[in-house]
């Protein structure tokens, strides 16, 4: 097994290889909006455009944050784990966990980007807190239900007739096209203004609660399946796993892919909004394990170690691409929101990708974990050097 200083390399690696993956469908947001990359159309795009846009949809929308949050679900078990081998309580360290993320992604979304999923990943923690000391069964057929149910939402029929259908629909095109205007050429405070002031859906309260009560369930899977993997120690021995990983990648990886095409293949039936509810994490699982399999045999891999290193300050970099894509496309920055086009935001992202690959590894070779980081941990651990301290010694009774 690749490992460092009691890290598995291969589970950073993953972590390392989602945020590129992450970055390309973030990249769609930061060109043009989290709800105008949706209504291309309002950019007046290219055919190339167009398609590319569809290709990023299936192939990197919606099945690279799920690596992520399997990786979430994996690391809490990991967490527990090691402390409890020290004696400590691990909800306690836990939650502490979950409110610094909270904290740093109000942060992020209030100063910087509406895109942000780190305070998404604090509140649906103390949810999965609830699963903590499951047997891994349990776990396993929760994840299975959950993700059953969550495809079983794109069966829901749509009503795009009715007036109600008509205004939404209106209002969104209203807020998106004030969106281009702001993004590309406001100040900082007008588009941070917009972004907190501006209601595309309207004042419904009864939306928001819905969703809030919702979105723990429908997210859910990827988290319990990456809490299940930990608990059944998939990753512990790849080398000794490889036809394990193959086949599931096998299983994975072509269903994913053409379950989320189906909308684009077969566009207007009715079950095609199911397959890409349910194919997203599908896919998902196939390029987990496709990453798995093709470096479960490398012990010292090159490129493993590049993907590890942008893992390990995976917060770090995921911040780093939002203040630089800000700053590229913003009107406080170069103003570019909305005209390079699909093609050369790819090409930006793989670029700056691309550094973090060679700084991040420059970096891991003198500090062992990045900014971001070490704040996460000095929170979590209430301890300037970021480490758990020791469980305090039983109080004796008196005899």
């Amino acid at each position: 097994m690749i490992e460092r200083n009691g890290r598995s390399g291969i589970i950073d690696g993953l972590r390392g290889f989602s945020l590129l993956g992450i970055l390309l469908a973030n990249m769609l947001v930061f060109q043009y909006g989290i709800w105008g990359k949706d209504k291309l159309e309002l950019y007046a795009p290219s055919f190339s455009d167009t398609v590319l846009h569809k290709v990023l949809l299936v192939l990197a929308e919606g099945s690279f944050m799920p690596i992520f949050t399997f990786m979430f679900g994996y690391g809490m078990i990991k967490m527990q784990e090691s402390l409890l081998a020290k004696g400590l309580k691990p909800k306690r360290y836990l939650i502490r966990r979950f409110l610094m993320l909270f904290a740093i992604g109000m942060l992020h979304s209030y100063v910087l980007w509406e895109g942000d999923i780190l305070s998404f990943y604090g509140m649906i923690g103390f949810f999965l807190l609830l699963f903590l000391n499951r047997k891994p069964k349990t776990l396993f057929v929760w994840g299975t239900v959950l993700l059953v149910l969550f495809g079983l939402l794109g069966l829901a029929p749509k009503e795009d007739t009715n007036a109600a259908f008509t205004e939404a629909q209106t209002r969104m095109e209203t807020y998106v096209k004030q969106t281009i205007t702001v993004y590309g050429t406001g100040t900082y405070p007008e588009i941070r203004h917009h972004r907190q002031a501006e209601d595309p859906l309207g004042d419904d309260a009864l939306v928001v609660i819905t969703m809030l009560l919702v979105v723990p369930f429908l997210t859910a899977p990827l988290f319990l399946f990456g809490m299940y993997a930990a608990k059944k120690r998939w990753f512990d021995r790849p080398e000794d796993e490889r036809r394990a990983y193959r086949n599931r990648m096998l299983l994975f990886l072509p269903a994913g892919l053409l379950l989320k095409a189906l909308k684009y293949i077969l566009p207007g039936y009715w079950w095609s909004d199911a397959g890409e509810l349910l194919g997203g994490n599908v896919l998902a699982l196939g390029y987990l394990f496709a990453f798995v399999w093709i470096f479960s045999r490398a012990k010292r891999s090159v490129w493993l170690g590049r993907f590890e290193a942008v893992g390990r300050l995976s917060l770090t970099n995921y911040l780093l691409q939002s203040v630089i894509c800000t700053t590229l496309f913003y009107g406080y920055g170069f103003g570019w929101f909305g005209k390079l086009g699909v093609l050369a935001g790819c090409g930006i992202a793989f670029a700056l990708y691309a550094a973090q690959l060679l700084l991040s590894t420059l970096y891991v070779r003198r500090f062992r974990s990045g900014p971001a980081e070490r704040l996460l941990r000095m929170g979590t651990y209430f301890s300037i050097a970021g480490k758990p301290g020791q469980p305090k010694p039983p109080i004796a009774k008196p005899s």
